[in-house]
């Protein structure tokens, strides 16, 4: 990379950390990551999409990471690209089961598809989002199957009950049945080999 690109990189970097509500910018991967504060997400949004040093016109992703050990366990990563600029970056937000993230599908309409995933997946809550319906579980699940402290069983299981003649849903069950492990060799229990007859044939 030449040195004009490299400073004009550093610069660019530079700019987004000093947008409000950003709290750090670092390069992770080849990518910069900008951590931002949780009820300032909107407000940078729009500055990322609509200032002409950014001009990030795309959400290419939104999606959840579960930290259970953490008091705010869950990332919120949105992923930008900026087509007129060529370039990449990452935000993250950290919140938890009851601290909305404010929503950007008036930034990006795509967005209300992978927040809806979000909120379904990991259960994490958009604020001023107008269609919080699951998208990708049933419409009786419980739970959010993304979260690490699911189980991976499930806690109801589906099938065709041929006598109602609908689908039925009930407590996950995993019946099994009694079975007695044999713990010897093979080599072991056997007696005799095949072929032994023969050896005992010229015995007198």
């Amino acid at each position: 990379m030449a040195e004009d690109e490299v400073a004009t990189q550093a610069s660019w970097d530079q700019e987004v950390a000093e947008v409000p509500g950003v709290i750090s910018v670092e390069l992770l991967g080849g990518e910069y990551v900008a951590l931002v504060e949780r009820d300032r997400l909107y407000d940078v949004a729009l500055v990322l999409r609509d200032d002409p040093r950014f001009g990030f016109e795309q959400m290419m992703d939104l999606c959840g990471v579960d930290w259970p050990e953490r008091a705010l366990r869950f990332d919120v990563v949105v992923n930008l690209l900026s087509v007129s600029r060529n370039r990449r970056l990452r935000l993250i937000v950290h919140t938890d089961e009851t601290l909305p993230v404010p929503s950007v599908h008036t930034v990006w309409p795509a967005s209300t598809w992978w927040e809806r995933e979000t909120w379904d997946l990991f259960g994490v809550l958009f604020s001023g989002q107008p269609d919080h319906r699951r998208i990708l579980t049933d419409y009786g699940f419980e739970g959010h199957p993304l979260r690490k402290d699911f189980p991976l069983s499930g806690y109801v299981e589906v099938h065709y009950d041929t006598t109602r003649q609908q689908v039925v849903y009930a407590p996950v069950e995993l019946p099994q049945e009694f079975r007695n492990f044999d713990f010897e060799s093979p080599w072991e229990a056997m007696v005799s080999l095949p072929g032994d007859e023969k050896a005992e044939r010229g015995k007198p």
